[in-house]
């Protein structure tokens, strides 16, 4: 993983569901607002049915994504910071991958520029950054205005081919060559991501991508937390 001189600088995207954790934060998440009323049993039954269907890759990324963003609309992003926070390290710490820490270490000495790469939003993704000392995050924002969210985000979603979109522009701004740079995923949506970057890699994968990776011959390998 030794990065050559003179050529484009070499990344390692990392998703976080089921790759860098072995959870899906989303649920762990939807599971908090249950327990402090945050949200209402409609709408946390239709959260149930869009994770269901994001695991079998059959889910309307951007949609779905306007419809979370919504939900935000006239929350104060400091108060939504510090209540990610809390539960991040009450009931997420625990789930980050042996091995996923180990490998963000690996490219980080190598000197490779190391970036998650996430569906999830800025609040959920910049606690376990912070963690495990990744330097950027790729991911879906939501709109705010004077310190208040709108209730809209901002396209593209960074979800299946927006995560191509958004590491096309990152890899412009950072001097990064895509086709001597990482991905590691587990979901099938994110083959677009997977075919754009030199050495794809897929972990946990979701059934199928790892039909696909074994047709392809790519390694699969499996991540789990202590």
């Amino acid at each position: 993983m030794n990065a050559a001189q003179g050529e484009g600088r070499i990344a390692a995207f990392f998703d976080v569901d089921h790759t860098l954790l072995d959870v899906n934060s989303g649920a762990s998440w939807l599971r908090h607002a249950w327990r402090t009323g945050r949200v209402r049993p409609l709408r946390a039954l239709r959260a149930i049915g869009w994770l269901l269907r994001y695991r079998l890759a059959l889910l309307d990324l951007e949609a779905v994504s306007a419809l979370v963003a919504r939900d935000y609309e006239g929350v104060v992003v400091t108060e939504l910071d510090a209540e990610v926070r809390t539960w991040f390290y009450r009931d997420v710490v625990q789930h980050v991958c042996v091995e996923g820490r180990a490998r963000v270490a690996d490219h980080l000495r190598c000197g490779h520029v190391v970036t998650l790469l996430t569906s999830g939003t800025r609040f959920s993704a910049a606690p376990l950054a912070e963690m495990l000392g990744v330097p950027h995050v790729l991911c879906t924002d939501i709109e705010a205005i004077d310190g208040v969210m709108t209730g809209r985000h901002l396209a593209p979603a960074c979800a299946g081919p927006g995560k191509v979109v958004h590491a096309e522009r990152f890899a412009a701004a950072h001097g990064v060559d895509l086709a001597r740079s990482y991905f590691y995923t587990d979901s099938f949506s994110d083959l677009p991501m997977l075919e754009r970057v030199g050495c794809p890699r897929v972990i946990n994968p979701d059934p199928r991508l790892r039909r696909r990776a074994r047709a392809r011959g790519w390694e699969i390998e499996t991540w789990r937390a202590p």
